[in-house]
């Protein structure tokens, strides 16, 4: 039996720590415009950090307790390589292909980045797809006017692959899955479960970390939650739509080539 390694445990707490010292230490809501000040990025980095931190906790305290999936050298490359064409696909999706809204000093957007984190999580399960798409949006947000959106994205996105990964993977067993109806059913309602989950989170969340972390004015951030409400149930419909057609789509010629991941 493998000895069990706790370095990612480890890992994942001191991230946690130091990115709540680091978010206390740049918190100046005092500040005018401090959302737009390089204290306020250094904020949201810290945030970032911390919710990092988070993950990767879960994860170390998962790898040591619970039951650790086996996979072949060929399945890990399989999966990572996968997971990095579709968090660049993610962020393209964002970064490229949305159309921003502005209130005050914070912003929300139409975007087709759902579509990939949707898509990733069908094709590499909740974990490895949660991961594809929290890691693509948040570069996304970090290379955008939506860096100090960054953590709340990362653990809504990665909460979205969760969710579709679990009714997709855990439940139906959407790999095994045999039948024309059933496979275009599971797709989507897996889809469909991981967006009705980010069309109530989205404008809940957002409007929390806005107010609380970063400690932008009330009015400002219940007009844009009005405002975010339209986008998010747009988004999640294309999101829908698209990463279904998709995957239905490219399922087919993943398995004929042999690169369908085997998600259990």
């Amino acid at each position: 039996m493998k000895k069990k390694n706790p370095v990612l445990l480890i890992v994942g707490v001191l991230l946690l720590i130091a990115g709540i010292i680091l978010s206390v230490h740049f918190f100046r809501p005092e500040l005018e415009d401090f959302l737009n000040t390089t204290t306020g990025r250094y904020y949201a980095y810290s945030l970032l950090l911390a919710f990092i931190g988070v993950i990767l906790t879960v994860a170390g305290l998962y790898r040591l307790f619970g039951r650790k999936e086996e996979l072949s050298r060929r399945e890990k490359l399989l999966r990572v390589t996968q997971a990095g064409l579709l968090a660049a696909l993610c962020y393209i999706g964002f970064a490229f292909f949305k159309l921003d809204i502005t209130v005050g000093t914070s912003s929300t957007a139409f975007h087709l980045g759902n579509v990939f984190c949707v898509l990733a999580a069908l094709l590499l399960g909740g974990f490895w797809g949660g991961l594809a798409g929290a890691v693509g949006m948040t570069i996304g947000d970090l290379t955008t006017i939506y860096v100090t959106s960054a953590p709340k994205t990362f653990i809504l996105k990665f909460c979205i692959g969760l969710i579709v990964g679990l009714v997709a993977h855990k439940i139906f067993h959407l790999v095994k899955c045999t039948g024309k109806g059933k496979i275009i059913g599971v797709t989507v309602f897996a889809s469909v479960c991981g967006m009705a989950f980010n069309v109530v989170a989205d404008p809940l969340v957002g409007y929390l970390y806005k107010t609380y972390l970063l400690g932008v004015p009330q009015d400002i951030t219940k007009t844009l939650l009005k405002i975010a409400q339209l986008t998010t149930s747009v988004n999640a419909v294309v999101a829908v739509v698209c990463a279904s057609i998709f995957y239905l789509a490219l399922r087919p010629a993943l398995k004929k080539a042999g690169l369908l991941a085997d998600v259990k």
